[in-house]
């Protein structure tokens, strides 16, 4: 192969990273946040209503809160005091979790 010819190749390879990974966020986020935060999230089921979830829609919560104290929330989870509000999130790794604020960060209106 000529060099032309792998460089296309690792464009191709690596354009399609970003698509895979979004769908791993998707799919992450039906698996593990739908229950309580909803698909649109604004946090309206009954888990989420229970846990006081809040609304990623809302501009001024979206503000609130940096992407690293969001990474750390889903990687370790929520206490409030000895009661846990949010579990870690198992089997994402960081990449992916970046994927999943990438998505929450989405919801904002």
């Amino acid at each position: 192969m000529n060099k032309a010819t792998i460089a296309t190749l690792l464009m191709l390879a690596l354009g399609s990273v970003p698509a895979v990974r979004a769908a791993d966020a998707a799919e992450t986020w039906e698996k593990t946040c739908v229950k309580c935060h909803g698909a649109d999230g604004k946090g309206e089921t009954k888990l989420g209503k229970k846990a006081e979830v809040k609304d990623f829609t809302d501009a001024k919560y979206q503000d609130s809160f940096t992407d690293e104290k969001a990474f750390k929330a889903i990687k370790e989870g929520i206490k409030d005091g000895d009661k846990t509000k949010m579990k870690p999130a198992e089997d994402v790794n960081d990449a992916a979790i970046k994927d999943l604020i990438k998505k929450v960060r989405g919801f904002k209106k």
